[in-house]
């Protein structure tokens, strides 16, 4: 028994020996490494890119001009209640009656009691009324307040208008049977009728100047129909041509990309209308510089405006559209297009320079990377890695001359990634806004369409690894 005792004694001091897992040990340093690269990944700035399309960039300035017509003011010859047989915008023949008067109200009275039975307003008269209230609503500014007034009386004179000539065209035979006496006044000339009389009429180009489109102080006079009038006040206005012309103020820049150019695309949005005028700049009386669009149509759309405001479209510029974060500017040194070689049996380019050794001076081809050319220089890296730098000297071809490299230029550029490094592209900048240029296509060293580049320059380097 005791014998027994011992030999489970010994048997508890026995110790297995350590096995290592080598399995085990490769899972751990996996495992550890795909954290890290996890981590490092998520911490990592992101690289982003852009994808090179075609596209151009359309800027839309907007204006606010004055209309100039030829326009025409009518006077009263005589006093009494006028009543207009014509509406706004309508063209009027030679001869025709434009509007009559009464003396004694005679007729005012029976257009009343005949407007109290049969006040209507045809479907036309509506839609009239709702332009008139959309280009409001379009063309309305805080600044612009005043306008409501403006709008309310021409509104308050269209539909008064309105309601009359329904009526006179059925009072015609009416009138003659109640014995009311009338004179009726007709057009002295062809033209388009309209009755909102402002002293902008006859107004010349040469005459504008910025206070004109200060609106602040603008009236426009609107006789109502059945208003009494006295001798002499203005009643209505014939624009006698189809012609007519904005003027609108210019900056400098505008001054500048205006120039040279004859026609302007222009819209409308208060009238939905898109289309070219002729243009020209002009002086005012103020020494300073306007816009003059020229139009042969549509004036009759715009017989009740004075102010029109307007866009117009930039000259489009076509070619590669990129953000303008992903331009920067590098530098170059400059080497003479003569000294170019070609390097022994590979179709490399590059120059020869100079080196030095104990056997004496020769001339080594080193093969470089070209980013550009001029009719007279090609541009080469000056980064800290490339074979020429400033100081030394290129041999030409066949020659004993040699150039000294140090003369240097910059260029604006992308950054390409198509083969997942950076390479500096050279760009040309045709047009820009806040966000976008439009380069040049087809250029020798330039980009492509479809080609990947950096969105933001700024956060790599040239040859830097891209991993898309």
């Amino acid at each position: 028994m005791r014998r027994k005792k011992r030999d489970i004694k010994d048997l508890a001091r026995y110790r297995h020996p350590l096995n290592i897992n080598v399995g085990m040990i490769i899972f751990a340093i996996i495992f550890v490494y795909m954290t890290f690269s996890v981590y490092t990944y998520v911490k990592k700035e992101k690289v982003q890119f852009y994808e090179v399309i075609e596209g151009d960039i359309v800027t839309d300035y907007g204006y606010a001009g004055i209309i100039v017509r030829e326009e025409t003011v009518q006077y009263a010859d005589r006093a009494g209640y006028i009543h207009y047989y014509v509406r706004e915008g309508k063209r009027a023949a030679v001869g025709a009656r434009i509007y009559s008067i009464d003396e004694t109200g005679s007729l005012a009275t029976l257009l009343e009691e005949k407007n109290e039975s049969n006040a209507i307003l045809t479907d036309d008269n509506l839609a009239e009324v709702k332009r008139l209230l959309s280009s409001f609503a379009v063309n309305y500014s805080d600044m612009d307040f005043d306008m409501t007034y403006s709008l309310r009386s021409s509104l308050d004179a269209s539909v008064s208008e309105y309601v009359n000539f329904n009526t006179l065209e059925s009072l015609d035979s009416m009138i003659g049977q109640t014995g009311v006496v009338f004179w009726q006044v007709q057009a002295p000339s062809s033209g388009v009728v309209s009755y909102g009389i402002d002293q902008y009429e006859g107004l010349d180009p040469s005459q504008i100047t910025s206070a004109d489109f200060d609106r602040s102080s603008y009236s426009r006079q609107i006789t109502k129909a059945g208003q009494r009038i006295a001798i002499g006040d203005p009643v209505y206005k014939l624009i006698t041509s189809d012609d007519w012309s904005i003027i609108f103020p210019l900056t400098e820049d505008q001054l500048e990309e205006y120039g040279g150019r004859t026609r302007l695309h222009v819209t409308f949005n208060s009238r939905n209308l898109e289309t070219d005028g002729a243009f020209s700049i002009i002086t005012g009386a103020d020494g300073n510089s306007y816009g003059k669009l020229d139009f042969n149509q549509y004036m009759v759309q715009f017989i009740s405006d004075r102010y029109v405001n307007f866009e117009v479209e930039a000259e489009r510029a076509d070619g590669l559209k990129i953000p303008v974060t992903a331009v920067t500017t590098k530098d170059f040194y400059l080497i003479p297009l003569e000294y170019m070689v070609q390097g022994g049996d590979s179709s490399d380019t590059g120059f020869m320079k100079e080196t030095y050794s104990e056997k004496g001076t020769s001339a080594e081809f080193v093969p470089v990377t070209i980013y550009n050319s001029t009719d007279e220089y090609y541009y080469i890296d000056m980064g800290e890695k490339s074979p020429i730098q400033a100081g030394d000297f290129v041999v030409k071809p066949d020659s004993d001359e040699r150039y000294q490299v140090g003369a240097r230029d910059s260029l604006q550029g992308v950054y390409n990634i198509n083969k997942g490094y950076a390479v500096f592209k050279l760009i040309e900048i045709l047009k820009s806004n806040d966000e976008y240029y439009t380069v040049q296509k087809g250029m020798s060293y330039g980009l492509s369409v479809y080609d990947h580049i950096v969105l933001n320059a700024s956060t790599v380097y040239e040859g830097q690894l891209i991993y898309q």
